[in-house]
This record gives C-alpha cells, sequence and structure tokens, in this order.
C-alpha cells in the first residue's frame, strides 16, 4: 500500500482546460493510462482555469486555444505573469502555421495539433515537462528559415499581419458574433471591439463590414472545418 501511495505521490499532476467535455474525458483518458501521470483537474474556460490555479499548482497545462471568453492564448499571457515556471502545453485542432509561434512568444512551451495527439500527446507533454520546447519537426524548420531570414512575405490578405488579439476577435466574428457578443465574451468594451474590428480591415485591406463578415466566416471554415 505504501509503495502505491508513493507512486501516486511522483505522478505529474496535469489540469486539462478545453471547453469541450468529450474532449477532456478523452485526455483524462490518454493521460491516466500512464504510471507517471495523472490529471489533477478540469476546467472548460479561461476563468475557471484561473480560479483553480489560486489555489493549487498542477504540473503542467494543458490548453486549448478556442474557447469562449479570453482564448488559450490569453490565457497562456496570465498564467505566465502569475506562475512564470508553470509548463503550458496547447493543444489545438488549428493549424500550427498559424498559432505555434505566437503561443510560443506568449509563453507556451509546446504545441501539438490535435490530429497529432493519439500519437504524441504523451511524447509532447513529457518533454514539455522535462524542460523543453515540443512542436513538430516541419514547423521547427518553418521557425529555422525565419530565424535564418527566409520567412516568406505576408500577402495582402493574411492574417499573420494581426496582433493576437486582432486574430482572437477575427476569429469570433468568423464565428458569427456580433460586435456586442465579443465584447461581453471578452470582457471589453463595444468601442474597444469596433476599435479592433477597424484595425483588421486595414491590416487585410477590407473595405467595409460586410467584406470583413465574409473573409472572416470563409477564413474560420477553411480553418476549422470541423469544428462544430
Amino acid at each position: 500500500m505504501a509503495a502505491i501511495d508513493q507512486q501516486k505521490n511522483t505522478r505529474k499532476a496535469v489540469l486539462i482546460i478545453d471547453d469541450h467535455p468529450i474532449v477532456r474525458q478523452g485526455l483524462r483518458a490518454l493521460i491516466e493510462q500512464e504510471e507517471d501521470l495523472t490529471v489533477s483537474g478540469e476546467a472548460g474556460n479561461s476563468a475557471e482555469a484561473l480560479d483553480q490555479l489560486a489555489t493549487t499548482t498542477p504540473d503542467l497545462l494543458l490548453v486549448d486555444i478556442s474557447m469562449k471568453g479570453p482564448d488559450g492564448l490569453e490565457l497562456t499571457k496570465s498564467v505566465r505573469s502569475l506562475k512564470p515556471d508553470l509548463p503550458i502545453l496547447i493543444v489545438s485542432m488549428h493549424d500550427e502555421n498559424l498559432y505555434a509561434e505566437r503561443v510560443l512568444r506568449a509563453g507556451a512551451n509546446g504545441y501539438i495539433m490535435k490530429e497529432e495527439v493519439a500519437q504524441n500527446m504523451i511524447e509532447a507533454v513529457r518533454k514539455v515537462l522535462a524542460g523543453d520546447i515540443y512542436i513538430s519537426d516541419r514547423m521547427r524548420q518553418r521557425i529555422l528559415r525565419g530565424v535564418a531570414g527566409q520567412r516568406q512575405q505576408p500577402t495582402s490578405f493574411s492574417v499573420e499581419r494581426l496582433s493576437d488579439r486582432e486574430l482572437e476577435v477575427f476569429r469570433l466574428i468568423g464565428q458569427g458574433r456580433s460586435t456586442r457578443q465579443i465584447a461581453e465574451e471578452l470582457h471589453l468594451s463595444v468601442k474597444t471591439i469596433e476599435t479592433y474590428r477597424a484595425h483588421i480591415k486595414e491590416k487585410l485591406h477590407l473595405a467595409n463590414a460586410n467584406e470583413l463578415v465574409r473573409q472572416a466566416v470563409q477564413w474560420y471554415e477553411r480553418l476549422s472545418p470541423s469544428e462544430s
């Protein structure tokens, strides 16, 4: 019995943050079949995650990008200001070309796409827990090419031009949210969201609000064709 208790105490604790209960259930099952890992808790959004972190400190956060309210990118920034050394692994259905570099700049320790979870999740978790950065080999090469000065220049319509918050607003527009709904979800004023919309139109060279909505919806459908 003492040996079993000791094994439990040496397991690394993971907090899962994702707004889909089925996804959380799948991640929990994957993690808890490992002898050296356990799930310490779950959260469905950034606010719930921060509430849990106020009283507990897991060994690693497993964070989805797209959540209601502040997204995983904004949560990463908040956690970094509170717990600078807490490992964070981003798990997302979105293409790593769009988000991987952003989350690393925000302070995350790795990025893995959900389509790779079954094969590479445990490897990614252990690598981040060991103090390393986890990204795919393809993404690593892309970043190295950028460092070497071989990065491609963004086209006139390229969301790479957008700031993290502008990208979050653009994604929510693509999901069909109104300005007021976005303001309420992100806990910002309507005027602030209108300012973000204006900046997005300028950076993406969009003529008006209708074109902004149309482009956002088309972009989001390409980005997340399988999201319900």
